[in-house]
């Protein structure tokens, strides 16, 4: 059985990123309800603290931050409570400003009760007993002490008495709102539930309060419910938890959630719990072999970002995902990259496998192992092989490697089979449109077939009336009356060579038929086909009724069978005794040419002339039979082409509706246009290789044409030039071509499709000012691929992978465009990029970064990523890895600061 990682037994030691843990911040001790509510809890600190711990596992509740007044007594109870439930403990205390503002102060989990009393101690408690006693240090001071101690402070419930904006008017608010130590507030229930006044300040709408935010339009400080807990029940109320993102629990953790609470804080909601969108995923990667021979990684359901030096192996991530995938690359150049890497870096031999985790229609996991060269395989949770391949498992996934957008841009035809991912195609259309394509293609046949035969025909009979004007001058001589057995002997041999055969043929074809379609296959009504279906038994009883129909239909079949020989045999015996009679005649009509020889008459030529006149007059008949076939057929093809024009109009709609939608997602940002038939390739296509010879001029003009209808214009082409010069402006010698190609070519054209065309315009006016609209073809190479990477992270429920997006986008682009979409959507789809720009993990605040570096052995280059730098930034490892890959290291990064004069 697959586990909810990888098959070896190392992965799950691997970090997991960042992801949401359930925090009550403000549980007190044992003795609180009795020491400043009236109201004593039963039992001693250890079974109370035992109680809470057993509480919050039931709640799903990993974090308790112990912030009794002032005093850190109880923390080692609770510590001790938790150890075996997986639950972590901050220290802390809760203090009263000299302002008399409760003020909420957690330290590192692994603090000691030393550290924690000296803690105390700096802000004026020296009684070791819990009390409601004024710290001797200001509002400012405390959350300046607690930041120079290595903790965080919370100003507490900021709307009670004992809060901020009660105890403080005027500028010793703003004062105090605006300090920069100030990171996180708690409130009872959303912001959305405050005072107006109150809410208007948290919101960062105040004008005299505003603060600076990591990016613009985002709340500047981090609000958290956090209710005092004085009994376990408690836990159960909304307001007392709320939902903090961190890679590992400490201080590192909640500071950067505090600095960035739009991606790392999530209040409970008003009914039920807080749900994260579950989406398709990649959960793990390993290879053996190849350049990142031994590496193994665990990607978090979010936003992961590859970090390295140049030629550290991010590439070869992104281009082995694309391999397991099996996904072609979209353009030429990208292909060249990819077929390079998988050959000269993967390598023969090396072998990658990928677990992926679905979660509709319920959860389950599928391993794809792929070794190269070899097709990759695709296993089930139970470690069987299956049927499927990697597109049944992720059949949207997207892979772009280096610069693969920017040369995606070039193509409009390209960039319309983007807004195929925001369509909801329906099953219904697509059968339809299938069976009118068949239906169009036998239709053709049938009209090709028939006209050609039809074509023969005349050609056979243009010789009739001359045969018949020679037959005339023997008949007048007298040959027909000396002749007449011989002669009628013709017509006899006519009937039984082709007349007979020609109506015993359907029955011969009906049972060639029938012999092809036998054996009946069954396998949509097997065992495995109808699994998991909750009226499997009963479809399965459907087996009996093809069993018995097949039964019947091979009865059915030996007997035309059966009846077919008797036919023959007894034509046979017919055409037997014919022979018989035909030689008497034969012998009386070798006697009567040799007299017409001595007349210098020639009899043997009359019955010559005879045997073909009889051989065609049928014919005729057959021309009449086949001309109401073919006007049959091109009647039923006036509808069939209709509803084909029909069928192709709706896709468009569909396509229409998606870009209108897409242009709304993106409002102020990208718009999106699609034209109806704007991709003429195919119509081209066509002409050069059915007609052929020079035809620049016309292809100009169709290409160009606003509203071209396939219909109009094969029905032109057969009114022939006139009609091609007067509508179209075709030259003469181009229209006579093309007028004269044939009904086939006609034929194609009118089953044609031509894809619609993507216009993508962007808007390159900074945020603030009225938009300026500039099409994809009047931009840069930056912002083309700025463009379509914000029609990517549109919402989807499969996976994203890009390399180094950043090397086509400029940095504005990337932290007022891309940025943002990504945080929005992150928690949605699961992103996996590769990078050399600090602005997309940090400001994106990657849920999981992974460092990559190389290592020689024996002179040979390898790529590793060590277990600790993968992470998020709040892990000191991974944050030193990107300072030094990302900015330059500590030193650069200060002097750019300081140039800069930030």
């Amino acid at each position: 059985m697959i586990s909810n990682f990888d098959l070896s037994e190392d992965a799950p030691n691997l970090p997991r990123g960042a992801e949401f843990y359930r925090c009550a911040l403000q549980v007190n001790p044992h003795h609180y309800g009795g020491t400043f509510r009236g109201t004593p809890n039963e039992g001693d600190a250890a079974s109370y603290a035992q109680s809470v711990v057993d509480k919050a596992v039931e709640l799903g509740i990993k974090v308790l931050a112990i912030t009794d007044h002032n005093s850190i007594a109880d923390v080692s109870v609770f510590r001790n409570a938790a150890r075996k439930h997986g639950v972590y403990v901050f220290p802390g205390f809760e203090l009263s400003s000299s302002e008399s503002i409760h003020v909420l102060c957690l330290y590192p989990p692994g603090a000691t009760d030393g550290q924690l009393s000296r803690y105390l101690g700096e802000f004026g408690i020296r009684d070791t007993q819990p009390s409601s006693d004024l710290s001797s240090k200001t509002f400012a001071e405390i959350l300046e002490i607690v930041s120079n101690q290595g903790g965080i402070s919370i100003a507490a419930h900021v709307t009670s008495n004992q809060g901020l904006f009660n105890k403080l008017r005027g500028q010793a608010r703003i004062h105090a709102w605006q300090n920069r130590n100030l990171l996180s507030i708690q409130i009872p229930g959303e912001v959305d539930e405050l005072h107006s006044g109150i809410r208007e300040i948290v919101e960062n709408n105040a004008l005299k309060y505003h603060r600076s935010g990591i990016l613009e339009g985002t709340p500047a400080i981090a609000v958290v419910n956090a209710k005092d807990i004085v009994t376990p029940d408690d836990l159960e109320d909304r307001s007392a938890t709320c939902w903090i993102k961190m890679s590992e629990v400490g201080i590192d953790g909640l500071r950067q959630a505090f600095l960035d609470p739009e991606s790392r804080i999530r209040l409970n909601p008003k009914e039920g719990t807080l749900v994260h969108k579950a989406h398709a995923e990649i959960v793990s990667l390993t290879w053996q072999g190849g350049f990142l021979d031994g590496v193994k990684v665990r990607l978090n359901s979010n936003l992961n970002v590859l970090i390295g030096g140049r030629g550290a192996g991010k590439s070869t991530v992104i281009e082995s995902i694309r391999a397991v995938l099996q996904l072609e690359p979209l353009g030429e150049d990208a292909r060249k990259a990819h077929d390079g890497i998988v050959r000269h870096v993967l390598r023969n031999g090396t072998k990658i496998t990928m677990l992926v985790r679905l979660h509709r229609p319920d959860e389950r996991y599928f391993q794809i192992e792929h070794t190269i060269p070899n097709p990759p395989i695709v296993r089930d949770q139970s470690g069987k092989i299956t049927n499927l391949s990697p597109s049944d498992i992720l059949p949207k996934v997207e892979v772009y490697g280096q610069h693969e957008i920017s040369e995606l841009t070039k193509s409009r035809q390209k960039l319309t089979r983007l807004l195929g991912r925001f369509i909801e195609h329906d099953e219904s259309l697509t059968i339809r449109k299938a069976s009118l394509e068949q239906k169009l293609r036998d239709n053709q046949r049938t009209l090709s077939e028939k006209n050609e035969e039809i074509n023969n025909i005349g050609e056979r009979l243009a010789t009739l009336p001359a045969l018949e004007e020679t037959l005339k001058h023997y008949q007048e001589a007298g040959l027909e009356e000396q002749l007449r057995e011989q002669s009628l002997l013709v017509r006899e041999e006519q009937i039984l060579n082709n007349t007979i055969p020609e109506y015993l043929q359907p029955f011969r074809e009906t049972l060639e038929t029938l012999q092809r379609e036998l054996p009946i296959s069954r396998t949509f009504l097997s065992e495995r086909a109808l699994e998991n279906l909750p009226n499997k038994e009963l479809l399965l009883s459907a087996n009996k009724v093809f069993a018995d129909f097949e039964a019947n239909v091979r009865k059915i079949t030996d007997e035309l069978k059966q009846a077919l020989q008797c036919a023959d045999q007894d034509i046979d015996q017919i055409r037997s005794e014919w022979e018989s009679q035909k030689q008497r005649v034969y012998s009386s009509y070798e006697e009567i040419l040799r007299s017409l020889q001595k007349s210098r008459v020639d009899g043997e030529e009359f019955i010559r002339l005879r045997r073909q006149i009889e051989q065609l007059r049928p014919l005729q008949k057959r021309r009449k039979s086949l001309e109401i076939i073919v006007k049959e057929a091109t009647d039923l093809r006036r509808e069939l082409v209709a509803e084909w024009e029909d069928v192709k109009a709706e896709e468009f709609r569909i396509f229409d509706q998606a870009a209108k939608e897409v242009s709304k997602k993106l409002r102020d940002r990208v718009k999106v246009q699609v034209t109806a038939a704007g991709n003429r390739e195919p119509l081209i296509d066509v002409l050069r290789n059915e007609i052929g010879g020079r035809l620049s001029e016309t292809i100009d003009i169709l290409r160009t044409i606003p509203d071209l209808s396939l219909t109009e214009f094969a029905k032109a082409c057969r009114s022939g030039v006139g009609e091609l010069q007067a509508v179209y402006g075709f030259p003469y010698g181009q229209a006579e071509r093309i007028s004269g190609a044939g009904s086939e070519v006609y034929l194609k054209i009118e089953e044609l499709e031509l894809p619609p065309t993507t216009l993508i315009s962007l808007n390159t006016m900074p945020r603030g000012g009225d938009p300026i609209w500039q099409k994809l073809n009047e931009l840069s190479t930056g912002q083309k691929a700025t463009a379509v990477l914000l029609l990517l992270l549109l919402d989807s429920d499969a996976p994203l992978i890009v390399d180094q997006p950043e090397d086509d986008l400029d940095n504005r682009f990337i932290t007022e465009g891309i940025v943002p979409r990504m945080r929005e959507v992150k928690q949605r789809r699961q992103f996996i990029f590769s990078t050399h720009n600090a602005n997309i993990p940090v400001l994106g605040d990657a849920e999981m970064i992974l460092g990559l570096s190389t290592h020689n052995e024996a002179g040979i280059g390898y790529a590793g990523i060590e277990a600790k730098h993968m992470g998020s930034i709040d892990s000191q490892p991974v944050r030193e890895l990107m300072e030094e890959i990302l900015e330059g290291g500590r030193e650069a990064f200060e002097i750019r600061r300081r140039k800069y004069g930030f």
